[in-house]
């Protein structure tokens, strides 16, 4: 919907009823030295052409550097027919739906949502998304602690090879909770978890990064029997485009079969593009025993006086309506336009079509290594594990200096790991999805085998 200003006629009307003498004077209690005045160093406005046409040129001065940079945001292919429908005016505005009544053309798309979210992991609830994929990782976390109250350890595990920026904000949302966080070690051949025989103390939780930060498949059935072993809830961390090719969460666990407990994540490779780091949305789904603490928004079916389907939010004494300090979450934001677009992407392209995307990339990831290994010095970490759209390589020299010159070639290399994994030597975590092309693998191994010949 277009932005239409009122006209000076539209402003005139308006004080006269109201009978101020001027805009200003609405405004007349605040003090004049809280006032910024006349903004001065901003130039005088631009119509809509011209400022498109500025916008365009900032944003060309940038470049477009050819992506293999993972990391947990990832660039897919993403369908116009995608956003041509989410910016439409009626998801694009929409407002949080409280009032069920008005809002069931966007409680019927979080309906759904749920329902794909919760097919896709193999789990029997999901709430309406979170703020993004680390934090719903310390939402579930803090869910399992109110589930495992009884317990006196609030001990929890976090596998070391965990995305660092994640394990950062779980340390911030769960660090005046009372949880004591240890950490997994890995096997520094193999990229894979260690698991001690026996914790020292039984923890309430332990999180499975499937795969990990890596990009390394965990041994998921082992973890989540060690897990259940402890009497430990198992929290599954996924990428959602692997679950189209990999065993869901739900059917993890080799003796027992009981699966994961709680399942999070992060949703940017739905349909969402890679946008300078955001906006993004986590998503959330468990066993229904624990429905009761789930955090954020539940949609839910139901039928009216006249039997017909309808949708509203439910289970929801919680949160700012009624519970306050007594929430099961204080982070109740449901990235609505994300998700609109990520229910829209999943219905587009459809579980073959997901099938297909994550194939490409385990495809496209292992002809990157295989080529990036063939110039001299770069050799690949983990290489008899297997791997997920992600890989390791490490490199005969610091890696930020090779990363610049990188890009100043056009070429985005990747992560580079040694700030936070130091014991993997001159590391970079490199990534291909769908849309790198053999061209694009070729000349990313030319650049990097002229830069460390140089």
């Amino acid at each position: 919907m277009p932005f239409i200003p009122h006209t000076d006629a539209d402003i005139r009307h308006m004080l006269e009823t109201i009978g101020a003498p001027s805009i200003d004077s609405l405004f007349d209690e605040i003090p004049s030295d809280l006032r910024c005045g006349q903004l001065k160093a901003i130039p005088p406005g631009l119509s809509e052409m011209e400022i498109s046409r500025l916008m365009s040129e900032r944003a060309a001065q940038d470049g477009r550097l050819i992506n293999f940079c993972g990391a947990g945001a990832y660039e897919h292919h993403i369908p116009a027919a995608v956003w041509e429908i989410a910016t439409r005016g009626e998801f694009y505005s929409a407002y949080t739906p409280y009032q069920a009544e008005a809002s069931q053309g966007t409680l019927q798309l979080l309906y759904e949502f749920q329902t794909m979210m919760a097919e896709l992991t193999a789990m029997e609830v999901s709430n309406a998304s979170l703020y993004d994929g680390a934090t719903a990782l310390a939402e579930a976390l803090l869910m399992a602690a109110r589930v495992q109250s009884d317990k006196s350890s609030q001990e929890v595990w976090l596998p070391q090879a965990l995305h660092p920026y994640y394990a950062e904000v779980v340390a911030s949302c769960t660090a005046a909770q009372g949880l004591k966080v240890r950490r997994l070690p890995y096997d520094p051949a193999t990229g894979l978890s260690l698991l001690p025989p026996q914790a020292p103390d039984a923890p309430i939780a332990v999180v499975i990064a499937q795969p990990n930060f890596f990009g390394v498949l965990e041994d998921v059935d082992a973890l989540t029997d060690w897990a259940h072993a402890q009497n430990a809830l198992v929290i599954g961390l996924v990428n959602p485009t692997s679950l189209a090719v990999l065993k869901p969460p739900g059917q993890w666990g080799g003796g027992t079969g009981r699966g994961a407990d709680i399942v999070c994540g992060e949703g940017q490779p739905l349909g969402s593009p890679l946008a300078s780091g955001g906006p993004y949305f986590g998503f959330l789904t468990a066993r229904q025993s624990l429905v009761r603490q789930m955090p954020g928004r539940i949609v839910g079916q139901t039928v009216d006086l006249d039997g017909k389907r309808g949708f509203a939010l439910t289970l929801q004494a919680r949160e700012q309506h009624i519970r306050r300090a007594k929430a099961t979450s204080n982070i109740c934001t449901n990235q609505g336009l994300l998700v609109t677009a990520a229910t829209i992407y999943l219905s587009l392209i459809g579980a073959q079509g997901l099938a297909k995307v994550a194939s490409a990339c385990l495809h496209n990831t292992q002809t990157l290594v295989t080529a990036l290994s063939a110039v001299p010095g770069v050799r690949p970490a983990f290489e008899t594990s297997p791997r997920f759209h992600e890989a390791v390589i490490v490199l005969p020299r610091p890696v930020a200096p090779v990363v610049n010159a990188l890009a100043a070639a056009g070429v985005f290399g990747g992560f580079d790991l040694s700030r936070h994994f130091p014991e993997l030597g001159h590391a970079l975590l490199v990534c291909a999805t769908e849309t790198r092309t053999e061209s694009d693998i070729r000349l990313y191994a030319d650049t990097l085998g002229r830069i460390l010949a140089a």
